[in-house]
């Protein structure tokens, strides 16, 4: 048992709210506090140093702030960047990363033909090629770096207009077919992607499985935090921060709806 600390979810703006959804159906007790990294959104486009340079410094800061039971990095791009440094850099915090689903993945397809929809940053990492070598050797994979999907996520969440021309433009690199075999499996290596996952299955030329990582996230962060001995949810943590310190009307509406004051 413990004593009812916050858990913190981190993300470069938005996306990891589909991570901060299941977390809170399996930790009912636990409080959160979201940390969107809005002024340095996004970070797919980030040279790999001052990126890592600037989560290291920036959950530092959280850390002494909020004093969190536990942290969860629901961004992709962020963690197989820098979640070894965080690791070392903060000893005794569990840190609860998010990484493409390539292993889940290997093992659903039957075709073998699998992509992994991701951000730039996330495609050009070694830790993504690792996780290839390592799990999915016998597949063929195909990786898909968006330069804009996340910003038509964000915006599609907040209720603005984005033309499936655009968005179908962005997966169409996914649907690859080889031998009379297509694609099966598509990774949504990004928390941001989930949002648009029902007009990805309205537009894609045949149907697969959009593979969301957020539940087992969500599971792996129930396995690492104790449950909490406050009887009462504390609803004080639930709140959420923005880096720029200027969250628009749509996005504090948008916490509103998944429970979170904007602060």
């Amino acid at each position: 048992m413990s004593d009812g600390r916050p858990v913190l979810v981190f993300d470069s703006g938005i996306g990891g709210l589909t991570v901060l959804r299941e977390a809170r159906v399996l930790m009912p007790e636990r409080g959160f506090i979201y940390v969107a990294d809005d002024a340095g959104f996004p970070y797919g486009g980030w040279d790999e140093e001052p990126l890592k340079q600037r989560i290291v410094t920036l959950m530092g800061d959280l850390l002494e702030r909020y004093r969190p039971e536990a942290v969860i990095v629901a961004c992709n791009t962020a963690f197989t960047l820098v979640g070894a440094d965080l690791r070392a850099a903060f000893h005794g915090v569990p840190f609860i990363g998010t990484v493409p689903a390539i292993k889940p993945a290997a093992e659903r397809t039957r075709s073998g033909l699998v992509s992994v929809l991701a951000t730039p940053g996330t495609v050009r990492r070694a830790y993504t090629r690792d996780l290839i070598q390592s799990f999915a050797s016998q597949c063929h994979v195909r990786l898909v770096g968006s330069e804009n999907l996340a910003r038509m996520a964000e915006a599609y969440i907040r209720g603005d207009a984005v033309a499936d021309a655009d968005i179908l433009a962005e997966i169409a690199p996914c649907f690859v077919e080889k031998d009379g075999l297509k694609t099966d499996i598509v990774v949504l290596a990004c928390t941001h992607y989930p949002f648009l996952a029902n007009v990805f299955r309205r537009l894609a030329p045949w149907p697969v499985d959009w593979l969301d990582p957020a539940e087992a996230i969500a599971r792996q962060a129930r396995r690492l935090v104790p449950a909490s001995d406050m009887e009462d949810h504390p609803e004080e943590f639930d709140r959420a921060v923005f880096t720029s310190g200027r969250p628009d009307f749509s996005t504090r509406r948008l916490m509103q709806g998944f429970g979170m004051r904007t602060v």
